[in-house]
């Protein structure tokens, strides 16, 4: 889309969907303005512009230079339109915030719906078609979760691909950084210029996505799991799950129906234990100056970690290697793992009980056992609401993730749907 079509759409529905925390008018770009849009997450530092995490008082009021992915997107053309709103330090995914106000999902004009999160407000701008792309964290489902309730795309690599310089952490063991967009080309495109090797933590090549998108899939090997082990699932995301199995039946996959190893199932308590221990010891002090200002959900998820002793951390990531390598030995004989990215539509802000984490049950599993990993919409419900097919890959095989929903998104009938927005003018 063109920037004059992006800050219109901005100026005349931000107002009421809340995607934005501040948007840039004339937009950030290094290489004239001709090029793709897209929105960066509020974790991400961009230069001279406050990275505020969802939080009151922000993480870092004046950063000296862009996150690394932030940079490689500006050097490639694309134009920054604005930082999005995210759940308090990227830690809940329902997509609440107290503390500075959340986004609202634009599929539901009528009743005022979460966004997923912790990606809540890119999720929101790709969906309402207020940038081409959006770069989001990914620590127990960040980017996948928002995808697949706001019925865009959601691309999580596995670690060493991305740098997560610039990015303020949560948990550093999990954390990735991924990319939103409203079709599977977008995003893998995306993804190919962020990646590839920083001088730090990322060590891989870079992705190849035209490579991946032409991939052929015909004959591959998908282990689905089943109904027995997705239980509880919403009707509507059960029958929109069997009919997107179908359809990549129809596509030329062999689809069989396998309950991935228990680990799968454990990783995510698992997942939990590493991101409130590794969490607290990152923001326990920002915590305890600051608690009284935070959202307290947010506090109370975090002081979980003040709990947990290096001895059990340690544990845990050990625990995490035995997970990993059971796990990375049963996927060798499939091409990919599909289920629901959630098993249930987005809710409405008063349902939300934040006692408990419903949108990542599916989800933290690929981060805790290293996994590439995409959502994709398969259909909305009755009431109108998207829902998400998760496609996991082999370690490290993002490739095959993105030919296997390439595949999918040709044969899926959704064709880049964009909600009605004419409800959310202001």
């Amino acid at each position: 889309m063109t920037l004059a079509e992006a800050l219109t759409r901005i100026r005349r529905h931000d107002g009421a969907l809340n995607a934005f925390v501040r948007v840039f008018d004339p937009p950030l770009a290094d290489l004239g303005m001709t090029g793709p849009t897209f929105a960066v997450k509020d974790l991400f530092d961009v230069a001279g512009v406050p990275t505020g995490g969802g939080a009151r008082t922000p993480l870092d009021p004046a950063p000296g230079r862009n996150a690394v992915a932030v940079e490689r997107l500006l050097q490639a053309g694309w134009s920054a339109v604005g930082k999005t709103r995210t759940v308090e330090l990227a830690y809940g995914g329902w997509g609440t915030n107290r503390a500075v106000g959340a986004p609202r999902n634009p599929w539901d004009v009528n009743v005022a719906r979460v966004a997923g999160g912790s990606s809540s407000g890119s999720a929101v701008a790709v969906a309402a078609g207020f940038c081409d792309a959006a770069l989001g964290s990914d620590t127990g489902g960040s980017v996948r979760i928002p995808a697949a309730t706001c019925g865009v795309v959601g691309l999580k690599p596995g670690r060493s691909l991305v740098s997560l310089l610039g990015v303020h952490p949560l948990s550093p063991s999990l954390d990735t950084v991924g990319v939103l967009a409203r079709d599977v080309a977008t995003a893998a495109r995306a993804l190919a210029i962020v990646s590839g090797p920083d001088g730090e933590a990322a060590t891989r090549d870079p992705f190849d996505a035209e490579a991946a998108m032409t991939r052929a899939t015909g004959g591959l090997r998908l282990a689905a799991m089943p109904q027995s082990a997705l239980d509880p699932l919403d009707p509507d995301v059960a029958r929109l799950y069997r009919e997107a199995l179908d359809r990549l039946g129809e596509a030329g996959f062999e689809v069989a129906e396998a309950p991935p190893p228990a680990a799968f199932d454990e990783s995510f308590t698992s997942n939990g234990l590493l991101m409130a221990g590794e969490g607290w010891r990152i923001w326990g002090a920002r915590i305890a100056a600051l608690a009284h200002e935070m959202d307290p959900w947010i506090v109370r998820r975090f002081e979980v970690g003040r709990e947990i002793t290096d001895e059990r951390l340690e544990r845990a990531h050990r625990e995490r290697e035995a997970s990993q390598a059971a796990v990375h030995r049963w996927m060798a004989g499939f091409d990919g793992l599909v289920s629901p990215t959630c098993p249930i539509p987005a809710a409405p802000f008063a349902d939300v009980d934040e006692t408990v984490s419903p949108l990542s049950r599916l989800t933290r599993a690929a981060n805790y056992l290293d996994l590439p990993g995409i959502s994709v919409p398969c259909g909305l419900t009755r009431e109108g609401l998207p829902v998400g097919l998760q496609i996991l890959g082999r370690p490290h095989d993002e490739a095959g993730v993105v030919a296997i929903a390439v595949a999918f998104e040709r044969v899926s009938g959704w064709n880049g749907r964009m909600p009605d927005l004419s409800g959310f003018a202001g």
